[in-house]
C-alpha cells in the first residue's frame, strides 16, 4: 500500500468517478484502475462499487477511506514539516445550505493554512446532495438545518447514511427583506403582512420537497413564488421585487452589505443549525478549524 493509492481512492471517492479523478490528478484512468484493483487485493476488500454513472463506495469502503484519509492528513503534516510550504496542495471540502457564517467560516480555514498552492470547495448547494456529499467523502462537513416539519425524516436519512449531526444554535424564524422594503420599519412581520409580496426560495431539483426545502414554513401557499439556484440571485431579487425569504435571521453584513436586513417572523417554529459528518470519522485539521471558525462567526452574526 502506498500514499499514491491513498490518494487515488480518496479522491475517486469524493468525485464519484475514475475518469474525473484522473483529470484531476493528471494521470491517465488505467493508472487509477490499476492501482484501486491492486490496492483492494491487498486489502482484500472492495472498496468501490462500479455502475454505470460511476462508482459508489462500499459499506467497508467508507471505513476505509475513514483510515486513509487520516493517514495522508499525517503525511501531509511531515511534508509540511520537513519539505516547505510550497510542496504542498491541501485538500478540503465542505458542502451547505446558503448561510453567511459559512462562507466567512471557510475565508477563515484559508487565511489560517496559507499555502503556495491548495485545493479547497465551498459547495453551496442543495439539502439531499449536502447529505450525499458527505456520506460519499466528497466533503468532510456538511451544514444543514432541521425543524419540527422536518426533523423526522431528514434525522432518518443522516442516520441511514452514517452521518452525526451536531448543532451549532437553534434560531427563530426570521425573513430577509430590503432595506428600502415597505415592511423594513417593522420590529417583526407576520405571514399576513408578505402575502402581497414576492416569495423566494432555493430550488431543490428533484427533491422539490418540505422536508429538503432550504426555507421553514416552506408547504404554506404563496400567491408569489419564484425559485433560484443561489444567494446572488435571490438577493438582488429581494432588492429589485420587494420580495422576501425565510431564514435563521443571522446574516453578515460584510459578505451581503447593508441593502439585506432581517426582521423576525412571528410564527411558532425553530430553525436548528447544525453540522453532519461521518460517523467515527476523526476530523482533518482543516475540518477541526473550520468547526471552530463556524462558532466564533455564528456568536458574531447572531
Amino acid at each position: 500500500m502506498t500514499l499514491q493509492q491513498l490518494k487515488y481512492v480518496v479522491t475517486v471517492a469524493e468525485l464519484g468517478n475514475i475518469t474525473e479523478a484522473a483529470h484531476r490528478l493528471f494521470v491517465s484512468q488505467p493508472s487509477i484502475t490499476n492501482a484501486i484493483r491492486d490496492l483492494e487485493k491487498e486489502m482484500q476488500i472492495t472498496i468501490f462499487t462500479r455502475t454505470n454513472k460511476g462508482v459508489i463506495v462500499s459499506t467497508e469502503g467508507e471505513i476505509f477511506l475513514g483510515y486513509a484519509r487520516q493517514v495522508l492528513e499525517q503525511a501531509d503534516l511531515l511534508e509540511e514539516k520537513f519539505k516547505g510550504a510550497e510542496e504542498q496542495s491541501p485538500h478540503f471540502a465542505v458542502s451547505c445550505q446558503h448561510y453567511s457564517f459559512a462562507v466567512n467560516a471557510f475565508v477563515d480555514v484559508i487565511r489560517r493554512f496559507p499555502a503556495y498552492q491548495y485545493d479547497f470547495t465551498l459547495r453551496e448547494t442543495e439539502t439531499h446532495e449536502i447529505i450525499d456529499d458527505v456520506a460519499r467523502l466528497r466533503s468532510e462537513i456538511g451544514i444543514l438545518y432541521l425543524s419540527s416539519r422536518n426533523h423526522e425524516v431528514i434525522s432518518k436519512i443522516i442516520k441511514a447514511n452514517d452521518l452525526v449531526f451536531r448543532e451549532l444554535f437553534t434560531a427563530s424564524p426570521h425573513v430577509f427583506i430590503s432595506a428600502a422594503h415597505p415592511l423594513a420599519d417593522r420590529t417583526a412581520v407576520t405571514l399576513q403582512d408578505l402575502e402581497d409580496y414576492p416569495y423566494l426560495s432555493y430550488e431543490q431539483g428533484e427533491y422539490n420537497s418540505f422536508y429538503f426545502s432550504e426555507e421553514i414554513l416552506s408547504t404554506l401557499d404563496r400567491r408569489k413564488n419564484i425559485r433560484v439556484r443561489d444567494r446572488a440571485t435571490l438577493f438582488n431579487l429581494v432588492i429589485g421585487l420587494q420580495g422576501y425569504t425565510v431564514c435563521s435571521g443571522v446574516i453578515s453584513h460584510e459578505l451581503n452589505g447593508e441593502q439585506i436586513i432581517a426582521k423576525p417572523l412571528k410564527v411558532d417554529e425553530y430553525m436548528k443549525i447544525g453540522t453532519i459528518t461521518r460517523r467515527g470519522m476523526q476530523l482533518s485539521r482543516y475540518g477541526q478549524a473550520y468547526m471552530e471558525a463556524l462558532k466564533d462567526h455564528v456568536s458574531e452574526e447572531q
